[in-house]
């Protein structure tokens, strides 16, 4: 079986080879073929990192059947961008092996071990929605406002200044507003007793 071995270390005084070191030995122990090494040295908080969105495009590819990290936070710190990487690996039917973690998606026991982990990640992203609604809720009971400051917007400056020939990026400008909200109150009707 094909394998990719993937390391990540925070800082540049840390060495991905102790971690490449026991996941070659484990590939060796199980007959896995390493077909490539993929290396990060880059805090693991980060989705974006080139030795990983190398090894997913290369797994996009087909070019190897499992991949093999050191521990799962080496992958990802967020359970949310680790049950990503999982998912993705999980439909190009490549297998997952963590060496720290005896964790193995090749068998039921990990596969059960990864579903129970994505049943947490949604609980507690369930959890913190519903936390902010609350919130919302008792502020809105507070009487305080909730989402962003309403525009307080000149429109009638703004229709003489369009009527003057100016471009909605220029009135965009003098009035401090973004294009769309120029569009928006220029389509608005206007107000009684405005002409």
């Amino acid at each position: 079986m094909k394998a990719a071995v993937y390391s990540r270390v925070s800082t540049l005084d840390q060495h991905p080879e102790t971690q490449i070191h026991d996941l070659e030995r484990m590939a060796e122990q199980r007959g896995y073929e390493i077909v490539e090494r993929y290396t990060d040295r880059i805090t693991g908080t980060r989705a974006r990192r080139p030795g990983l969105d190398r090894m997913l495009t290369d797994a996009r590819h087909g070019r190897f059947q499992v991949v093999l990290v050191w521990a799962c936070d080496r992958l990802a710190r967020s359970t949310r961008h680790f049950l990503e990487v999982l998912d993705e690996l999980n439909h190009l039917n490549i297998e997952f092996v963590s060496f720290r973690e005896n964790l193995d998606t090749s068998g039921p026991l990990g596969r059960a071990v990864v579903v129970i982990i994505g049943a947490i990640a949604e609980l507690e992203r369930s959890l913190i929605v519903e936390r902010v609604r609350a919130g919302m809720r008792r502020a809105r009971l507070e009487g305080q406002h909730i989402g962003r400051p309403r525009l307080n917007v000149d429109r009638e400056a703004l229709v003489r200044d369009r009527q003057r020939g100016l471009s909605l990026g220029q009135l965009a400008k003098m009035h401090r507003l973004s294009r769309t909200s120029v569009i928006r109150c220029l389509q608005q009707s206007p107000s009684p007793g405005s002409p």
